[in-house]
């Protein structure tokens, strides 16, 4: 492990969606080697240029963390399989859609692939880390590191503990959060966290009050914004993460906390409709 001035010095991504993407940028603007693992040839190319675009965004502004000519290819590369991590890998980030099963699969293939003190870390807004530690045969060095979207401007990681996740592991992870410029909140497992479940009560509300006529979203956002200070209103909110993942969040948290959590018919019917928020140019806002 590094030392606690400095990233990881080689972190692997394993998916590079947006998120995964956001999460190999922050720790390339950091100094780190990263190796983002996409197995589809044309997202792999989409991933790279996205944190291109991001780390010249960054330069442009002067919140790059390194130098502004920094030179992607260098710092940033593309692999197609888990296999190819490289062995001294420090921290490998799993970044795949909210699936246990798939997040299972993948923790345990990079467990194989890196030394055995590297820290395994799931991205996992809402999903079990206990269940997920269960798929590693020395679960003492994972934990969930949940960042937020968008991953380079967030000033946030919610560092999530499972009952066996080894002290060395969260100091670890503590360090490198810093290192990114970014503060941690320590959570212990439980459905949603901290953060999902009180973003995705207010969300959820939000969503039932346009669905009764309240009040039409811009209104209900404007007056979170400005009664609450709240940065984002909640429709909006919902929009940029995401329906589908709004609803995949709700779903998981109905089936684990009760009724409080029930999915609005709303929100089914704008996902079943492809209205997914600003990724599909349409949600409960329309987006360019």
């Amino acid at each position: 492990m590094t030392s606690a001035s400095t990233p990881p010095s080689v972190v692997g991504v394993i998916g590079g969606g947006r998120m995964g993407a956001g999460v190999a940028q922050s720790f390339a603007a950091a100094g780190s080697r990263v190796v983002v693992v996409e197995r589809d040839g044309s997202a792999a190319v989409t991933a790279l240029e996205r944190i291109d675009k991001g780390l010249r965004q960054a330069a442009e502004r002067g919140t790059l963390g390194g130098p502004p000519d920094l030179d992607v290819p260098d710092r940033v590369t593309v692999v197609s399989s888990i296999a190819e991590l490289p062995h001294d890998t420090d921290l490998v980030v799993e970044a795949v859609p909210e699936n246990a099963a798939l997040k299972a699969e993948v923790l345990a293939a990079a467990e194989n692939a890196v030394h055995d003190t590297c820290v395994l870390a799931s991205n996992t807004s809402s999903l079990s880390v206990t269940e997920l530690s269960a798929a590693l045969r020395r679960p003492g060095r994972f934990l969930g590191m949940h960042f937020f979207n968008p991953v380079p401007v967030s000033a946030l990681v919610e560092l999530v503990l499972a009952p066996g996740t080894d002290t060395a592991t969260l100091d670890a992870a503590i360090r490198w959060t810093h290192a990114l410029g970014k503060q941690d909140v320590v959570v212990q497992d439980s459905p949603g966290f901290a953060s999902s479940r009180l973003g995705l009560a207010l969300g959820l509300e939000a969503i039932r009050m346009v669905e009764e006529g309240v009040a039409d979203p811009e209104a209900i956002d404007t007056a979170m914004c400005l009664g609450y200070r709240h940065p984002m209103g909640p429709l909006r909110l919902t929009d940029v993460v995401g329906l589908d993942v709004r609803l995949a969040i709700a779903e998981h948290l109905h089936a684990t906390l009760g009724e409080r959590f029930a999915p609005p018919r709303l929100l089914r019917e704008k996902v079943a409709r492809g209205e997914l928020g600003r990724k599909s140019g349409q949600g409960f806002y329309r987006w360019q």
